[in-house]
């Protein structure tokens, strides 16, 4: 028996390959299924089934194209309904894989088919969990996502509380625990770094694990502070549901090379977001005027998603030259499949060719020190960055909701704008010059760097409340 976790960082995500006896079952793949597919081949194994925890909301699953080139079954947990061909198994249904089982597990309360799967080895011991977004380390799945009808998130939550008590915990200490996520997901909101854990771990570390817990507190604080869900959730959830195109049709769509004429003819035509997703260094130095900038060596996926939101807009690409397939199979997995072209030799032709050009004016620290004096200063760290310290007077603008703060910066304010360490900052810049508002500092190295600063020293509070 061979189990390897397939951990993607820049969505947080674990996808995992078993194998036994030449038989294979993928859990949760990503959308580009083709290293699956020569993994088994390099272990002379078939890939026998597909199992999914979840209708997956934050990203593209690879299910119906890895069903489609080798002929596996996709499975799915009770409740699910779906557009292609799957099994909807049952409740404590059993499924062999060479010598060993995969037993699913009915786990409502993240969604309603959300299920967690069992594995027993080939001596009939519980070895691992696979479990989704049910149980993360650290955390549980977020419960407000699969609202529908009369269900509301307190009942979601109290679906939950009884799967974890009564499936999950009951399991021995000893049981593996594999999760479908990690920090920095968006689909809980204390998960652990680490990606692999325990049954007896958890019930001694997750707060929502307590044994003294009752189920009314379990819903009050599973459901307290939740943030808003990104606006490109439920799209995904209807592709992972109803199927969408072969992420070869995407790709060949996409890596479509333009000429500065082509590019910005494309662009006129279609009303294409200019997306440029090279570092906000360069981005600071010159870019297309009213391009949104959000670099692709960053939390560029969930970024995408959570601002850009419109999983049909159409897209123009200014990419590193070399890595445009990259962009647009990392775009794929969120759902933005509508790439319709690049720009070929990348900003470089674009200014060679005499075309307009924007520039964002970025500092350092040292030099904001200097001159901040009263300037208005925006923060677009989240929520608990912001509330832990931050600069004396500085208004909260959150990156994840910058839209409703356009209000606040205003075309004839002198506004400095930070975040924890230059990415972040960069992204807000380019959405508020795109609609117009110039009058920005970019702070380069961003908290991380102002906090060595005098600044640090006299403006700085560490209040309890705000």
């Amino acid at each position: 028996m061979n189990i390897e976790q397939i951990y993607t960082g820049c969505l947080a995500q674990g996808a995992y390959y078993i194998e036994s006896n030449g038989e294979v079952a993928i859990i949760d793949p990503l959308r580009e299924v083709q290293p699956y597919i020569d993994r088994a081949n390099s272990d002379n194994a078939k890939i026998k089934y597909i199992f999914e925890t979840h209708f997956h909301a934050d990203f593209v699953s690879g299910h119906v194209t890895l069903a489609k080139k080798t002929g596996a079954n996709i499975v799915f947990g009770p409740n699910a309904k779906t557009s292609f061909d799957a099994i909807t198994a049952t409740d404590n249904q059993e499924f062999k894989l060479g010598n060993i089982t995969i037993k699913v597990l009915h786990t409502p309360g993240h969604t309603m088919e959300s299920s967690t799967f069992l594995l027993i080895d080939a001596n009939g011991k519980n070895h691992a969990i696979f479990s989704g977004d049910t149980l993360f380390l650290g955390d549980v799945g977020r419960p407000d996502l699969a609202q529908k009808g009369d269900i509301t998130e307190r009942d979601l939550a109290g679906y939950l509380f009884d799967s974890l008590r009564t499936k999950i915990m009951t399991l021995a200490d000893d049981v593996i625990v594999y999760p479908a996520h990690g920090a920095g997901s968006a689909c809980g909101k204390n998960m652990s770094k680490e990606t692999v854990g325990s049954i007896g771990d958890q019930k001694s570390t997750n707060y929502a694990l307590r044994a003294d817990m009752t189920k009314d507190e379990f819903i009050n604080e599973v459901t307290d502070g939740l943030m808003p869900a990104p606006k490109y959730f439920p799209a995904n959830v209807k592709m992972n549901k109803e199927g969408y195109d072969d992420i070869d049709a995407v790709i060949k769509r996409g890596t479509q090379g333009l000429s500065p004429a082509e590019f910005e003819e494309k662009a006129n035509d279609t009303g294409a977001l200019i997306l440029d997703v090279r570092h906000q260094n360069n981005f600071v130095l010159g870019h297309i005027p009213k391009s949104i900038f959000i670099g692709i060596d960053g939390g560029f996926a969930p970024w995408v998603g959570a601002l850009i939101g419109d999983v049909k807009q159409p897209i123009l690409l200014v990419a590193p030259e070399g890595r445009e397939t990259e962009v647009i199979t990392r775009l794929s997995r969120v759902g933005f499949d509508n790439t319709i072209g690049y720009l070929k030799g990348s900003f470089d032709a674009w200014k060679n060719d005499g075309r307009d050009t924007d520039t964002l004016r970025s500092i350092s620290a040292e030099e904001f020190a200097t001159e901040k004096g009263d300037a208005k200063v925006c923060d677009v760290r989240k929520d608990g960055e912001y509330s832990s310290t931050h600069i004396e007077n500085a208004i909260h603008t959150p990156l994840s909701a910058i839209n409703d703060y356009l209000d606040t910066y205003k075309s004839d304010d002198n506004i400095y704008i930070h975040c924890a360490g230059g990415y972040r900052s960069v992204i807000a810049a380019s959405i508020l010059k795109s609609r117009g508002i110039h009058n920005l500092t970019d702070v380069k190295g961003g908290f991380g760097a102002i906090k060595k600063t005098d600044i640090a020293l006299t403006d700085f509070v560490c209040p309890t409340t705000l």
